[in-house]
């Protein structure tokens, strides 16, 4: 769940070294994240970049996760209430609420992040301007409710679109979807 948070805006090899720093003066437990002063806090994860703004965030989510009885009591919540209570937490916007949904709570939410946009306009699978939400069910309906498939899926989305469809220098000459990918056929840079 600090993960989801701290990877805002950054790469996961920045949030992992965060952690790793974290990790290595407390136990990553609410109440040791709300034990550290902010800017020792702040400090510690400034390898993630916004470094201010996220020890906030991070002190809001933990004082939220302990007001509401910790993991226990938010495992028991039906999926969209706690899509809700996690919207509502200072700093937590869709993605970052459907990566700690389906991540850390195993719930059948599909992540719409940075990656899927690029991949599924660059396929014409969307225009680019549709909001989060609506790709979001789209996928869900597509795929049905299913925790593994939306975790391979997502999974699968991030690697071709580091290694293959990249944003600047996408390697259409390797990328297995260029038959039907649009990016390809018009040559044009789409997202």
């Amino acid at each position: 769940m600090l993960g989801a948070i701290l990877t805002q805006n950054t790469a996961w090899t920045n949030v992992e070294r965060a952690l790793s720093q974290l990790r290595a003066e407390i136990p990553l437990r609410p109440e040791s994240v709300l034990a550290l002063a902010e800017p020792v806090l702040a400090e510690l994860i400034r390898p993630s970049g916004y470094f201010n703004v996220k020890a906030r965030r991070l002190r809001s989510f933990c004082e939220a996760l302990l007001e509401a009885g910790g993991e226990v009591a938010l495992a028991a919540l039906p999926t969209d209430q706690l899509r809700h209570w996690l919207l509502a937490i200072n700093g937590i916007g869709p993605e970052t609420a459907d990566d700690i949904l389906l991540y850390a709570f195993e719930r059948p939410v599909f992540v719409v992040d940075a990656y899927t946009r690029r991949l599924f306009g660059r396929l014409g699978l969307i225009v680019g301007d549709e909001g989060y939400e609506d790709i979001r069910q789209q996928v869900e309906a597509a795929l049905g409710p299913d925790v593994a498939c939306f975790n391979e899926y997502h999974a699968l989305i991030v690697r071709h679109a580091k290694e293959v469809c990249r944003a600047r220098k996408p390697g259409c000459e390797v990328c297995l979807l260029s038959q039907g990918c649009q990016q390809r056929e018009d040559g044009s840079q789409r997202l």
